[in-house]
């Protein structure tokens, strides 16, 4: 590895991206969501001596990402506010309809508990593997199988209860 300047450098530029995306989704703010980035880097910067692997690099910075998240929660409580989508991707026209879809799945992971919501958008948005998911979160591979699959179940319940509210009432009236 080269100097710790360039190391770091080489590490924001791999994951910043990454990392936003992924602290977009928990927080749904732009703005808390550069400061956590920018927090985990801070973080990461200070203890880069401790990253001995370079093939770890993405799992670390989670791990980072996901304390700094939770600490934010120790702080302060934090207003829940709806995402805007062209905060997201500014210029992406997709018609009303993907648009709709697009909120709704949004609103659904938002709507599930933290402990299932967590690793099913490490895994979604981050693309982490189950070893680095299970390294940021502290779970071993058994445990975030099942979440990451009652998740999935529960965001299907959800959706599909979401798309159900036109149908009509399968109440006749009748006593």
């Amino acid at each position: 590895m080269g100097n710790k300047e360039q190391q770091f450098q080489a590490l924001v530029h791999a994951y910043s991206a990454r990392l936003y995306r992924y602290a977009y989704w928990l927080c749904g703010n732009p703005a808390l969501a550069e400061d956590l980035v920018q927090e985990t880097f801070a973080r990461a910067w200070k203890s880069l001596g401790s990253l001995k692997e370079e093939s770890a690099a993405k799992s670390w910075l989670m791990t980072i990402l996901h304390r700094e998240n939770a600490r934010r929660f120790e702080r302060v409580q934090p207003v829940i506010v709806d995402v805007e989508y062209a905060d997201l991707e500014a210029g992406k026209g997709h018609g009303p309809e993907h648009d709709m879809e697009r909120r709704l799945l949004h609103r659904a992971i938002l709507n599930l508990k933290p402990e299932y919501r967590e690793p099913l958008i490490m895994q979604v948005i981050g693309g982490f593997s189950y070893k680095e998911i299970g390294n940021a979160l502290g779970l071993d591979k058994g445990v975030l199988v099942m979440r990451l699959y009652r998740a999935k179940r529960k965001l299907s319940e959800i959706l599909t209860d979401t798309h159900d509210f036109g149908a009509e009432s399968k109440h006749d009236g009748r006593s």
